[in-house]
């Protein structure tokens, strides 16, 4: 436990260094638990004194980095643009998340109003599956979305129902909520990061044959 607090802290302290802020601070914070829980199981008072001069060390300092992002994601200069144009591969929903997902996120907003035919239901599938596999852990994902014209629409609902079933048995709670005044696509985690993308989870192309599966082509 104590090595992994070394190096989860000692990646925090490099990524400060960097100016990486917003990776730091999520090092900081993992780096800060782990010590606790090594403070906890020390019986040594000499050690225990040595651990908390060092988490309050590393608190105050996260406390100045955190009230530093925020002012920055107030100021909107806190983002990431990613850019991906027409016929590229490589842009699976790992490659584009995975670097923002830690033990931190267990709480997921997605809006987006073209949750609604089958391959738009697909490939919100693989994106919980991409949350469910962790490493972050993953308690509830809310989907705000419109429902479909027509037919369907029960087709839909039956889908994301199924969805929501599947993902109960990994103890993740799915909320859907249905909206017809919804416009704008965005995913937020709870860690603070806010993901804008013009197609939102869609902007594969209709998958066909062999390639339904192949998510980052």
């Amino acid at each position: 436990m104590e090595d992994s607090a070394v190096a989860v802290l000692k990646r925090a302290l490099d990524l400060d260094s960097a100016s990486r802020f917003q990776e730091s601070l999520i090092c900081y914070q993992e780096g800060i638990d782990l010590l606790l829980s090594v403070l906890k199981a020390t019986k040594d008072e000499n050690k225990k004194a040595y651990y908390r001069n060092k988490i309050s060390s590393y608190m105050n300092r996260a406390e100045k980095i955190k009230k530093y992002v925020m002012k920055e994601k107030e100021d909107g200069k806190c983002h990431k643009q990613i850019k991906i144009e027409e016929n590229s591969k490589g842009f699976s929903y790992e490659k584009l998340f995975q670097e923002y997902l830690n033990e931190t996120v267990t709480e997921v907003w997605v809006e987006d109003p073209y949750i609604r035919q089958a391959h738009q239901l697909y490939n919100f599938l693989r994106f919980c599956e991409m949350l469910a596999k962790g490493p972050c852990r993953m308690k509830t994902i809310h989907l705000l979305t419109s429902h479909e014209e027509g037919h369907g629409k029960s087709q839909q609902m039956s889908s994301l129902e199924e969805i929501q079933q599947s993902l109960r048995d990994f103890g993740i709670t799915l909320d859907i909520s249905y909206s017809s005044s919804i416009h704008d696509r965005e995913i937020r985690f709870n860690n603070g990061w806010m993901f804008k993308i013009g197609r939102g989870l869609d902007y594969f192309k209709k998958p066909q044959g062999i390639l339904f599966h192949r998510l980052d082509l």
